[in-house]
């Protein structure tokens, strides 16, 4: 379960920058192609936060959707998995979906 490495990873950031203060929100924009379980970051979020300045903090997860531009024809694609191919049979870059990053946090 990697989500418990990211949860305690977040924690210690925000914790860190809060500089003593307390922590009310965090608010985390998580990539659909990310392979992190949104349920289980937050599950995890709540464990890890305890005893720290995130502690009764709300988790808020943006989920950004996949999309990827065809490296032949130009065009732009939804995805909901990391793999695929262009109808016009091209290979696809990522260009979001994948992102894993703390967007900003609220203190008091």
């Amino acid at each position: 379960m990697h989500e418990l490495s990211i949860a305690t990873a977040v924690v210690e950031a925000c914790a860190e920058r809060a500089a003593g203060a307390r922590i009310l929100r965090v608010r985390i924009e998580i990539g659909q192609l990310s392979a992190v379980l949104p349920d289980s970051l937050r599950f995890c979020f709540e464990v890890c936060a305890q005893g720290t300045a995130a502690e009764g903090a709300e988790l808020e997860i943006l989920e950004t959707a996949g999309r990827a531009i065809c490296e032949t024809c130009g065009g732009t694609l939804a995805l909901s998995s990391p793999y695929g191919r262009c109808d016009c049979g091209g290979l696809l870059r990522i260009v979001a979906g994948n992102e894993l990053r703390v967007k900003d946090m609220e203190i008091a």
